[in-house]
């Protein structure tokens, strides 16, 4: 990010209308040297939750330290204040793997600090990224944003706010929280971005990537005239099809009446982070049925050109085509790009490469099958990547037409980091184009 930002500084690179950040936009359990030393001198202290990991954030102070860290990086500090944003969390906001199933919010729970933990997390999320999401109308009406651009204390609102939207994701009988999800139109373009964390279902036999308010309301909102659909979701709708077929695998023995079989996939669940769509299989069939639904006009006067899924978190860079046929009239597309990630270790490289290959794919479909698992409705592809290296993807829409780069960086003969290309792809052009 940081050699994008003087690249779009020195005029080298095309300023973005929008930059869209996609979750861990913090690390509240992977923490640098500074912030260590200095949670744990707030704990020797005695300002601070003295029970919590001392080497997470463990309340709002100690968030505001992460994103002040973060923020005012001089070149991500001068990025924010030049390009419109928008963002939405993922699981490091709060922690590594933050409601993968029943089981691990049970575990947490059991904690003595992770109501603490929670609300700053997600107090603070609404603070540093949340607000920055709402349009015009909603800060005049949103309660919350009410009562924080008012003046005064509005801790005990924040903390309200984050105490629900926590408690909506309780098995077995799940609360409506509120909304993290919203719209942006951009000219001829729709962005729908998708909270894919806070407001799972996580109920055994029921499981949702989605709330069912955010059902609701994505339903309404790809209704409309326009040329391009870009859904924002922090976790990749479309894997490798080897680790889809293994998570939705996994999914089905986790819910096996036989309690070591159970057991097993849920140790597999969290240690593995299988924790994807594929995971929440009923989300990626009825995801994939919308999608399809919307790429055949069923929701608007004609087919929109392209509809592009972009999301991180898996720390390396892809594209990938669906086929959601029958009916399917535009291009629909998986773009996933990590451009401030940790490095991704040698077994997870590993594992995403193989991932795309027939023979790993004929074994986790075998896999899938002997767990009962019906074969996915989608049917995908790769076209570009995996990429392992920091990378910016940028998505450009002119009239009906859309491209893809991929940019990773490399050092120059001076040794200074620039931009280097990695992929450019056709995602839907116009007659006579490609």
């Amino acid at each position: 990010m940081d050699t994008f930002a003087r690249a779009l500084a020195k005029g080298s690179a095309p300023t973005p209308d929008l930059m869209l950040l996609l979750g861990d936009q913090v690390y509240a359990d992977e923490i640098s040297a500074d912030t260590r030393r200095y949670l744990r001198d707030r704990r020797e202290h005695g300002d601070g939750p003295t029970d919590a990991p001392v080497d997470q954030a463990g309340d709002f102070e100690d968030y505001t330290r992460l994103y002040h860290e973060s923020w005012t990086d001089p070149e991500i500090r001068w990025l924010l204040s030049t390009v419109p944003s928008a963002m939405i969390f993922d699981d490091h906001e709060i922690v590594d793997d933050w409601n993968t199933s029943a089981a691990w919010r049970e575990r947490v729970r059991a904690t003595t600090w992770w109501p603490r933990r929670i609300v700053g997390g997600l107090a603070s999320y609404w603070v540093y990224q949340q607000l920055g999401n709402l349009t015009p109308d909603q800060l005049a009406t949103d309660e919350t944003a009410r009562t924080v651009l008012t003046g005064g204390d509005a801790s005990a609102a924040l903390a309200r706010l984050a105490v629900v939207g926590d408690r909506a994701a309780d098995p077995p009988t799940p609360t409506a929280g509120p909304s993290w999800s919203y719209r942006i139109d951009l000219a001829r373009t729709r962005v729908l971005v998708l909270d894919n964390r806070c407001g799972r279902v996580l109920t055994p036999g029921r499981r949702q990537m989605l709330s069912p308010t955010d059902w609701d309301w994505l339903a309404e909102q790809v209704r409309g005239d326009y040329d391009h659909l870009v859904l924002g979701a922090s976790l990749p709708w479309l894997l490798p099809p080897a680790i889809h077929d293994l998570e939705t695998a996994d999914e089905k023995l986790a819910d096996s009446p036989r309690s070591l079989v159970a057991a097993g996939a849920e140790w597999a669940r969290q240690f593995a982070d299988m924790e994807h769509w594929g995971a929440f299989r009923d989300s990626f069939e009825r995801f994939g049925e919308l999608l399809r639904d919307v790429s055949a006009g069923r929701y608007t006067p004609q087919p929109p050109a392209s509809v592009t899924v972009l999301s991180g978190d898996v720390h390396h860079s892809y594209v990938a085509a669906a086929d959601l046929s029958p009916g399917q009239r535009s291009r629909v597309y998986q773009l996933t790009c990590s451009p401030t990630h940790n490095q991704a270790p040698p077994e997870m490289k590993l594992g995403f490469r193989i991932g795309w290959s027939r023979a790993a794919a004929r074994i986790a479909a075998g896999i899938a099958r002997l767990a009962r698992v019906p074969r996915p409705g989608p049917r995908w592809h790769k076209l570009a990547g995996p990429y392992f290296s920091n990378a910016v993807g940028t998505l450009e829409l002119r009239a009906r037409a859309a491209r893809v780069r991929l940019d990773g960086t490399a050092r120059d003969d001076t040794g200074t980091p620039v931009m280097r290309p990695l992929a450019q792809v056709p995602l839907a052009w116009r007659s006579g184009e490609r």
